[in-house]
């Protein structure tokens, strides 16, 4: 179907995934134009490699002569682009049926997992390239190593990510399927954890012949999805290395380092070689993001450091204080984050507590909604006054303005300001440094 499309439209291609699958599009010569809803980092720069993309999003941004139409699952079905795109009768494919076309055109290493998807990629991506399999890559982050979220690979190997919403990763058809962990998550579309193990058994029966599934064979959540899969399976906590220097802190870090290596040692790569580029490996994009120092009203440094996390569910959040813990033991830690998704903060509430009240001085933000939802029973305001009924060093504020001040009129050289959430507080490290 792809191959004599030309013209392809992106709705959404502000998102890090599909601004990866635009890239590859674009690599390969096609004419790709895409629309966001505001000019973003991501968007300004897929302009500068060729990108036509519009900052608002309406009808008149479809091509008349487009040929498919490529939209985020975040699109509602009466938004006016995707009725516009129906109304021309051209194909519409979601992002992860379009990479589904594309990436199993490869020997296909899908990365799956509740946690340390783009890590595990990303360091995966690092592996190959030190053996010199130049293989091309989509990761759901930008890699510091290159600055993007796109490697334009020669060989027949791919790497993904596959993600479990909606089953979507069900559009591939790995060689090597990782899957890093499994917890209950994305619990507005899954019944309860026995649906989403489910959804990951049924990804392990579409691995090719002769492939590998690389997974914890002793996590008790991935047991069940693999007992009695016809495929090999390899257990990574074979792969792990206690004296491995990461450059990223926390045992989830070692763990994620030892499935990429696992995943390396079935395509062939020796694990000295994995050894060394993981040792090299730099990270990525709002993983445990070292930003700079906050700067006082007055312009001066104030000598506290400012991280910038992705992490969303209580299990990321834990295990990234964790590792801050281990890497500045004698610091003040002032966790901001902003909840994502009404559903997930009502349904995964007191794990949330128990997670963030493990941080020096808490602030939440009002919860950001990413899509629609039912659900009105939870606050951000709920969460911080559950939280300071035993921490009282925990507030809630309006703004990101409000965030920024409160945080320079305090800091000093002892903090370490952690920004966590998936929505856009990340704008909070720019106010700071």
């Amino acid at each position: 179907m792809l191959q004599e499309i030309t013209n392809i439209h992106f709705i959404g291609i502000g998102g890090i995934g599909m601004s990866a699958l635009a890239r590859l599009f674009l690599h390969e010569g096609r004419k790709i134009t895409g629309s966001d809803r505001e000019a973003t980092d991501i968007t300004r720069t897929l302009q500068k490699e060729g990108i036509i993309v519009f900052d608002t999003q309406k009808k008149e941004n479809i091509p008349s002569d487009v040929e498919l139409v490529v939209y985020t699952e975040a699109m509602s079905e009466d938004h006016e682009e995707m009725m516009a795109a129906r109304k021309l009768g051209v194909p519409m494919l979601s992002y992860f049926e379009a990479l589904g076309h594309v990436a199993n055109e490869y020997y296909l290493i899908a990365v799956a997992g509740t946690h340390g998807k783009t890590t595990t990629a990303a360091m995966l991506t690092d592996i190959l390239e030190k053996e010199g399999l130049d293989p091309t890559a989509i990761i759901g982050s930008l890699r510091s190593k290159t600055g993007s979220n796109f490697k334009a690979g020669k060989s027949k190997y791919a790497i993904v990510e596959a993600c479990e919403y909606k089953r979507n990763f069900l559009s591939l058809t790995p060689d090597v399927l990782v899957i890093t962990n499994i917890e209950a998550e994305h619990l507005d579309y899954y019944k309860d954890l026995g649906d989403v193990q489910s959804a990951f058994r049924e990804l392990c029966s579409q691995i090719r012949e002769g492939g590998f599934v690389v997974a914890n064979t002793k996590d008790s959540n991935v047991k069940p999805v693999l007992d009695g899969v016809d495929v090999t399976v390899v257990n990574y906590c074979d792969y792990f290395d206690p004296l491995l220097k990461l450059s990223q802190p926390g045992m989830h870090n070692q763990m994620n380092a030892a499935a990429a290596s696992a995943a390396a040692a079935q395509i062939g790569i020796d694990q000295e070689v994995a050894k060394r580029a993981l040792e090299n490996f730099k990270g990525t994009w709002r993983r445990f993001e070292y930003k700079g120092e906050v700067h006082l009203p007055d312009g001066k440094a104030s000598g506290a450091k400012v991280y910038d996390d992705y992490g969303h569910h209580p299990t990321e959040i834990a295990a990234t204080l964790q590792g801050v813990r281990e890497l500045y033991p004698d610091k003040k830690i002032t966790l901001v984050y902003q909840p994502h998704l009404g559903s997930r903060t009502e349904k995964l509430f007191g794990d949330f507590v128990e997670a963030l009240r493990t941080a020096d001085h808490i602030i939440l933000t009002p919860i950001y909604r990413a899509r629609a939802e039912s659900t009105l029973n939870v606050s951000s305001e709920a969460l911080a006054e559950t939280i300071r009924k035993n921490h009282s060093h925990t507030e809630h504020l309006e703004t990101f303005e409000e965030i920024a001040a409160t945080i320079k009129k305090n800091v000093n050289e002892n903090d370490i300001v952690l920004v966590m959430g998936a929505g856009d507080i990340t704008k909070v490290t720019t106010m700071l440094i």
